[in-house]
């Protein structure tokens, strides 16, 4: 290629590397802005948005999950608009590495998902089972999540009905959640017993496979667009290099 078609091309990539990060870095700052607040004023989102959704986000905290992604997305942002713009060949490194971690932790992440599905369910069990006995009925937006959860999913508990007993729900109430009866009541041991109603570990589980493509697809797009984000951060680094 001759120098002006050189030039062209950098000054496209470098335009290009710019509004595409400007699009992560304002992406960035609304989910941090909507992790704010949930966390300042979690009931009503959940007014809005609750009923809408069925996804795994909703047996987690949506408001630290919204906040930590946010925050991640507004630093690559941030490091590849400015790399670019001011031709930082420091910027432009960090921008590289930080994207190559998070692309290594979800690789990993996936691994540890699809080999060690046991071992996530018996970490959940840990942490959410507690929760579920003392928060359940007490915390007002943990209980809307998990009744909406519950019945969007049609599930019961992380692994079933027993996640409720001795809690602190059954303990006022003498009956479990309604949706581990399929909603008739009264909701006792027995009639949960017999319901048979699944865990929403293994029903998220099961809505997952059944989208698999979907969730593969979305997966793949994201890994595409990390390696162009790479490939072209370097590619800037090197031309800036020769420079």
């Amino acid at each position: 290629l001759s120098p002006g078609a050189k030039m062209g091309c950098f000054t496209f990539i470098k335009v290009m590397m710019i509004l595409f990060n400007l699009a992560i870095f304002l992406g960035g700052g609304t989910l941090l802005g909507v992790g704010i607040w949930v966390t300042m004023d979690g009931q009503s989102f959940l007014d809005i948005f609750g009923v809408l959704s069925s996804s795994v986000l909703q047996v987690v905290n949506v408001s630290y999950c919204l906040i930590v992604i946010g925050a991640i997305l507004l630093v690559i942002g941030f490091l590849g608009c400015c790399g670019a713009q001011k031709e930082s060949k420091c910027l432009l490194m960090m921008f590289f590495s930080v994207v190559l971690i998070i692309f290594i932790a979800e690789i990993a992440a996936a691994v540890v998902a699809l080999v060690y599905t046991g071992l996530a369910e018996t970490l959940l069990t840990a942490v959410v089972t507690p929760l579920l006995k003392e928060k359940y009925g007490v915390d007002g937006s943990l209980t809307h999540i998990w009744n909406v959860t519950m019945r969007e999913v049609h599930c019961c508990g992380l692994n079933n009905y027993t996640d409720f007993t001795d809690s602190y729900w059954y303990q006022e109430h003498g009956t479990y959640p309604e949706p581990c009866c399929n909603d008739m009541q009264p909701c006792n041991a027995t009639l949960a017993a017999q319901s048979k109603v699944p865990g929403c570990f293994d029903q998220i589980l099961e809505e997952i496979k059944t989208n698999a493509g979907v969730v593969g697809g979305v997966a793949a797009g994201i890994a595409a667009l990390e390696i162009a984000a790479m490939a072209v951060s370097m590619y800037l680094y090197c031309e800036l290099d020769q420079k």
